[in-house]
């Protein structure tokens, strides 16, 4: 059976004042549980594009300096940090499109980029740390929910800036292709413009159809 960290531990729900430091991996540590990876994802809640998840595994090293919420930094410091994540760490990117999050539900499909995005890590983790409430089910290995994680753990704060970044390319990307919509500009949230482009053309391949006002009851 996987260990796992358990929720009950004095530290374990401990938000740094300072932001995301490095005790929740170093408790894994001293349990014998290395290397530990953190993941985290972006783009539940828009209403067109992927939820993308990374998983990361941070060089004891070489952290880089700065790691935080990618919501709590600029989009020009999420792309410096995106770097230096990718030139020091071990890391791994997933994502789950539209037609996945409608087949499913948007929990189900982010949690299962979360667990691929784990599983492509080319250095096995022994333990997962990951942001939210939930445990992506099959994991390679043992996993601890760690809410608010982002602010707490400097790994998953590395996997958020990380996917948050992939995302946000894929949209302006997607933004070239379907330029009606203007991705670029929101990144498929549900911005008043955006649901004025889809009441003047309506959706296209990239839109959640399960979600509101795009639904069908």
């Amino acid at each position: 059976m996987p260990k796992h960290i358990s929720p009950d531990h004095p530290d374990f729900f401990i938000v740094p004042e300072s932001g995301p430091d490095f005790s929740l991996e170093t408790l894994a540590q001293k349990r014998g549980l290395w290397p530990v990876a953190g993941t985290d994802e972006a783009g539940r809640g828009p209403l067109a594009g992927p939820v993308v998840a990374a998983a990361v595994i941070l060089d004891c090293n070489a952290i880089p300096v700065g790691l935080n919420d990618s919501k709590k930094l600029s989009a020009r410091r999420r792309e410096a940090l995106y770097e230096e994540i990718l030139a020091t760490a071990t890391v791994s990117i997933a994502s789950s499109g539209p037609n996945h999050i409608d087949r499913r539900d948007i929990r189900k499909a982010s949690l299962d980029a979360m667990r691929r995005a784990v599983a492509g890590l080319t250095l096995a983790p022994a333990h997962v740390l990951c942001d939210g409430r939930d445990v992506p089910p099959g994991l390679i290995c043992g996993g601890s929910a760690v809410i608010e994680g982002d602010a707490r753990s400097l790994s998953i704060a590395a996997a958020s800036i990380i996917a948050k970044v992939m995302r946000d390319r894929m949209m302006e990307r997607a933004a070239k292709i379907y330029p009606a919509y203007g991705f670029d500009a929101h990144a498929g949230y549900g911005t008043k413009a955006h649901i004025q482009a889809i009441s003047d053309n309506g959706p296209c391949i990239l839109h959640r159809m399960s979600f509101r006002p795009l639904r069908q009851e």
